[in-house]
Formats: structure tokens, C-alpha cells, sequence
């Protein structure tokens, strides 16, 4: 009985998050509700706040639940074809809907609502940081990078000019553009001879 109770809740549950990523594309996160989301759901918006506290909370774990498993690092020996493997990945999926523009509607609820700040960090932000970093030392420990470079640093350098390219100044991240990060990026952090 309760396996039959759990796997209706979870049918519910991810309902509900197919619900709130399809109104978020369709509307927009500013006028997205949980109210709007239970209706279209067919569940009671008790059921919804039971689950998540808040809008945003309901958001980002809705988004979240499309993890993508290409964004995972590949380890090839090549550190610079893996980063840029990866990075085209990830922009190809922030280029289309609904991936792009609900994320960029997150990051603007994440400036604006701590705890969905603190949500993000921790669900999102921070594993990809951590994998970039595992990336970048395992490179380093096959000597393809200086032994003394910083990695928390390098991840900073790698994402700061994407970050900034997408959301302060909202230009397409493009292919070429990653390609000259990495290639400004690596040119500090190869070994010396």
C-alpha cells in the first residue's frame, strides 16, 4: 500500500514541476503563481507549499529536475577538449527553451530572494564549480597545467566572462567565444618550462 502511495506522490510531484516549467515558459516567471501551477496541476496548493516554501524553491527545483547529464565532465587526457566540450554543452542548452530563458529568470529571483540564493548555490552552482575544479586538477595532477595555479581562481576566470556575457551585458554565448575564453584562460595556466 504505501509503495502504491509513494509512487503517487511522486507521479504528483513531478507534475507539479512539469507544470511549473511549462507556465514558466509560457507566462514567465514574474507571473508565474503556485496557485496557477496547482489549478493547472489538478492538485490543491496546500499540496504545493507541503513540498516547497516558496515560488522560487518550487522553480528551482523544477529546473533543476531537467539535469542534463552532458554537463558532466568528460576526462579524454585533454583537459582543454574536455572544457570546451563541456561549456559548448552547457551554452547549447542555455541557447534554447525552455533551459535559457527560465534560467536567466532563476539568477534574477536568486538577486532578489536569499533563499533561493543559498538554493542555487547549493543544488547548482557549486557541484558544477566543484566538477570544474576536479576537471582542472585532475589536469594538473597529469602535468597539463602549472602545478602552483590556483584552481578555485581559474574556475573563477572560466565562468566570470560567461556570466557576464549572458547576464550583465545579454550577448549570445557563442562557440567562438568560449573558445577565446579557454584559449585566454590557458595560456596563464600551462606549465612553464
Amino acid at each position: 500500500m504505501s509503495d502504491k502511495r509513494g509512487s503517487r506522490a511522486a507521479d504528483r510531484t513531478e507534475a507539479i514541476m512539469r507544470t511549473t516549467l511549462e507556465l514558466g515558459e509560457e507566462i514567465g516567471y514574474a507571473k508565474l503563481s503556485i496557485e496557477a501551477v496547482a489549478t493547472r496541476a489538478g492538485v490543491g496548493k496546500h499540496t504545493v507549499y507541503r513540498r516547497w516554501s516558496s515560488k522560487g524553491a518550487l522553480f528551482l527545483d523544477s529546473l533543476l529536475s531537467l539535469n542534463e547529464s552532458h554537463l558532466d565532465y568528460p576526462d579524454t587526457g585533454d583537459v582543454i577538449a574536455d572544457l570546451r566540450q563541456q561549456i559548448h554543452a552547457a551554452i547549447n542548452l542555455l541557447d534554447r527553451a525552455p533551459v535559457g530563458p527560465l534560467y536567466r529568470a532563476l539568477i534574477g529571483e536568486a538577486l532578489l530572494n536569499p533563499q533561493v540564493a543559498a538554493a542555487l548555490n547549493d543544488h547548482f552552482i557549486t557541484p558544477q564549480a566543484e566538477k570544474t575544479v576536479a576537471r582542472l586538477k585532475a589536469a594538473r595532477d597529469q602535468g597539463q597545467l602549472s602545478p602552483d595555479f590556483d584552481l578555485d581562481l581559474a574556475m573563477g576566470i572560466l565562468s566570470g566572462p560567461l556570466y557576464f556575457q549572458a547576464l550583465i551585458i545579454q550577448k549570445p554565448l557563442t562557440h567562438a567565444y568560449v573558445d577565446r575564453v579557454i584559449d585566454a584562460l590557458f595560456t596563464g595556466m600551462g606549465p612553464r618550462s
